[in-house]
């Protein structure tokens, strides 16, 4: 039921008020002055407050701007005997819904109850929106306790509340995007667009006019001007994923703008700005790329401010647990199933398999496995012939004459030189960190 409080020192004009907004259907609340109606909005919830103008204890129009303030989602509507321009301005700027003259608007009230009702309900279901798709994207939500997981949330919070550009990197499938999205959630530009384009998805010339926008005329089928990605994320964030598969003409012009924060659209003339902050992912070593001319090297130390490793899921076993049940409620709610257990076996199974899709591949696994199960819930025949006759073999070895085998003795050295700093052994080996650790991977080292 809608609330509305009124705020009124005359208590035969509150009390009539009252009556006449209680007969039609609004649930009403009452208050003498502005401490104690300000009390009552922190005690319960109000979709509307009517409150007169002068108080004994301060102005309604000063009041507005303290409760809109505090409580953004209620709407005010206020009262005066004696109509005045220069108050009911005010009263507007500081958020007043509307600004009503006893005795000569008193046909207005209620059907503005209505509408200040509806749409305090509307911004009440925004905020509430806003606030589920913030929880759903915040940091809280990335599933895993492992050490690997829990290192890379811990920089993606510290350099979140940052503008600084933020490089991902990590195997497809590992959740970059989702780390993405949570450092947006957690930033200062949180209430503005996250806007994301996967780089690997268009040519050269689609994938320019989508990141920079165009001009009407510009090309064949541009009938009108349209906004680019880098124009629909000012105030908020860009990001760009699989940045490694750019080309390197458009490069050279996203160089440009992240320099200058200045953009062309396509056919244009017209410089614009727009002030974003860029997130970036990628599974390829930028830095072996950008050494062999594949990937501009201005480009990657502009990009490589703050690096962030996602790590595999073969690198975190221990949270396909969680992960698996976490899936599993969110399928079995989705076709309208009763959460299903998950057998001893189904779940050994996952954790002994290599996950070369990473948590992609789970969560697709474990999709196919809520649709094909009975009640009984998950078990190891519902998992495909890979996973379920997958063997892990620790004891595997290489030749001592081959270079893989001289390779992983010179990786095992240097390790123990850095005492496991893997970033300080990379440079020391003069390969990405990403490479040291697919190598590490490899050869069965430890982490």
């Amino acid at each position: 039921m809608t609330s509305i409080l009124i705020i009124d020192d005359e208590d035969k004009l509150r009390g009539l008020l009252a009556r006449i907004i209680k007969g039609e259907g609004f649930e009403v609340s009452e208050a003498s002055d502005l401490k104690s109606g300000f009390r009552k909005l922190e005690q319960q919830h109000f979709d509307v407050v009517l409150c007169d103008v002068k108080l004994p204890d301060g102005s309604g129009v000063e009041f507005v701007q303290k409760v809109k303030t505090a409580f953004p989602a209620v709407e005010i509507l206020l009262l005066t005997a004696f109509g005045n321009i220069p108050d009911g301005i005010q009263a507007m700027k500081n958020g007043a819904f509307d600004y009503i003259v006893k005795g000569d608007d008193n046909d207005r009230i209620i059907p503005l109850l209505y509408k200040a009702a509806e749409k305090a309900q509307m911004r009440e279901q925004i905020q509430n929106l806003q606030k589920q798709l913030g929880d759903r994207h915040s940091f809280d939500a990335i599933i895993g306790k492992s050490k690997p997981i829990v290192s890379a949330i811990e920089l993606a919070q510290k350099v979140s509340v940052t503008n600084s550009t933020v490089l991902l990197l990590g195997e497809t499938g590992t959740g970059k995007e989702v780390f993405a999205r949570a450092i947006h959630e957690n930033s200062t530009r949180k209430n503005k667009s996250f806007v994301a384009l996967n780089c690997s998805a268009f040519g050269k010339d689609l994938l320019e006019s989508e990141l920079f926008g165009y001009k009407q005329g510009a090309f064949t089928g541009a009938a009108k001007d349209k906004k680019g990605f880098i124009e629909e994320a000012d105030g908020g964030t860009l990001f760009l994923d699989e940045i490694g598969e750019m080309p390197l003409e458009l490069q050279a012009k996203l160089l440009r703008v992240l320099e200058s924060n200045e953009f062309i659209r396509v056919g244009d003339t017209v410089a614009r700005k727009s002030d974003f902050r860029l997130i970036a992912a990628t599974n390829r070593d930028l830095k072996s790329e950008s050494e062999q001319g594949r990937f501009r090297a201005d480009l990657y130390f502009r990009l490589n401010i703050f690096e962030i490793r996602i790590p595999t899921l073969r690198e975190r076993l221990k949270d396909v647990a969680a992960l698996a049940e976490f899936y599993v409620s969110q399928f079995s709610q989705k076709i309208n199933r009763q959460k299903l257990p998950i057998s001893d076996d189904f779940l050994s199974a996952l954790q002994q398999y290599s996950w070369p899709g990473n948590i992609r591949e789970l969560k697709n696994i474990i999709e196919r496995g809520v649709i094909l199960a009975s009640d009984e819930g998950l078990t190891p025949d519902l998992l495909p012939s890979e996973i379920r006759n997958y063997e892990t073999n620790p004891n595997k070895t290489v030749s001592a004459f081959s270079m893989a085998s001289v390779e992983k003795l010179q990786i095992r050295k240097v390790l123990n030189y850095t005492k496991g700093n893997k970033a300080e052994a990379a440079r020391l080996l003069e390969i990405g960190v990403a490479t040291l650790y697919r190598k590490m991977d490899e050869y069965g080292l430890e982490k």
